[in-house]
């Protein structure tokens, strides 16, 4: 490790979790994307049937997952991607935090990602001593750079680029000779126009690279379009050279997914009913917290996409932290995801219909109060 880490970020909500805590009808945690719903019987019970799993696993996955992978792209995403050209990963946060290890970059190089985003980006940047830098212009993307985190729909604002943006990015990167990585976990769920009716496109979408994929991946987990956080089930696809290095560095590494978990990323892929369902499940979410939250002063920005409500009034995040705290109600704030949203904070949909009704109905009896 080179030098030392910061502190974990949500260590600092403990005492906002308890003045939360002691609300007389409990909190309502809306800080943390954690899904809450049921993972899927058929998957559950692709993983009970998989569970003689005496010897190890294929870092690379078995052939019928490689294949799930690949059908999936171009069912869902319109990319088309070579079983040959995919790898699955322990989850998707691990692969954020390690592919600049994985990649062999190091100091006096420069990891870029979003000026808006989760810390894990640059927190991969710190563990090889690299440069970390928040940019979304393409242009100011510096000659150093040797990886680019696109995140889209984005966490925590949920902003949509379209191919007209990664196009551009995609083409700057390969100017800078650097790999440009797209985030895209939340691309099942859009809500505002014209993504509640339009497919988001991908990093690797035809319209973004033609069907040239050098130095291009795509990033993908099923924790939340499945419910299977638990599993640690994610995915990338793309530059078939890139991801037969990736494989070698994670077989030395032991970087493998369970052989039950891979029988159950199958069955979680081949099945679109269980994420139709989700996605209901959180539109309805959606509806009831968000006319809440703007009758109470909040503006809603970004969030035409993914599972968080991206929020502010106007004052310093830390204040809009308190107040929610004080209705019994934690959220997260924006400082977490960077120097750019001190005023922002995000809420998660990822809670029961129970909860998200009682948070609407708590922020809706403070407005009424005041």
């Amino acid at each position: 490790m080179r030098g030392a880490l910061p502190d974990y970020p949500w260590d600092a909500m403990a005492p906002y979790a308890a003045e939360a805590a002691r609300h007389p009808d409990g909190a309502v945690n809306l800080s943390v994307g954690s899904p809450v719903d049921p993972s899927p019987a058929g998957v559950r019970e692709a993983l009970a049937a998989a569970t003689d799993a005496h010897a190890y696993p294929a870092t690379a996955g078995t052939p019928h997952l490689r294949e799930a992978i690949s059908e999936w792209f171009l069912r869902r995403r319109g990319v088309r991607v070579a079983p040959a050209a995919v790898l699955p990963t322990v989850g998707s946060k691990e692969l954020v935090a390690l592919l600049p290890f994985l990649l062999g970059i190091g100091a006096g190089e420069a990891v870029v990602f979003p000026r808006i985003a989760y810390p894990s980006y640059a927190m991969g940047a710190a563990l090889v001593g690299a440069e970390a830098l928040a940019s979304d212009d393409p242009a100011e993307w510096p000659a150093h750079t040797r990886l680019v985190w696109v995140n889209s729909p984005s966490n925590p604002d949920g902003r949509v680029r379209d191919a007209e943006w990664l196009r551009a990015a995609v083409t700057r990167a390969r100017e800078l000779g650097a790999v440009i990585a797209g985030d895209e976990c939340y691309a099942e769920f859009g809500w505002d126009a014209p993504w509640d009716t339009t497919q988001i496109p991908s990093i690797l979408d035809p319209a973004v690279v033609g069907d040239d994929h050098t130095d291009v991946l795509s990033v993908y987990s099923l924790s939340k379009q499945s419910n299977l956080a638990g599993y640690r089930a994610a995915f990338l696809a793309g530059d078939p050279e890139l991801v037969e290095r990736l494989l070698t560095v994670r077989k030395h590494a032991g970087l493998m997914l369970p052989a039950p978990v891979q029988a159950a990323m199958i069955a979680a892929l081949r099945d679109e009913t269980h994420v139709a369902a989700q996605r209901d499940r959180y539109r309805a979410r959606r509806a009831v917290l968000r006319p809440a939250l703007e009758a109470a002063g909040f503006r809603i920005e970004g969030s035409e996409a993914g599972l968080y409500l991206w929020a502010t009034r106007g004052v310093d995040a830390w204040e809009s932290v308190a107040s929610f705290a004080q209705l019994g109600i934690v959220v997260g704030p924006g400082h977490f995801y960077g120097d750019h949203s001190p005023q922002h904070v995000r809420l998660a949909l990822t809670a029961s219909d129970a909860d998200i009704a009682a948070a609407a109905r708590r922020i809706g009896g403070s407005t009424e109060a005041g």
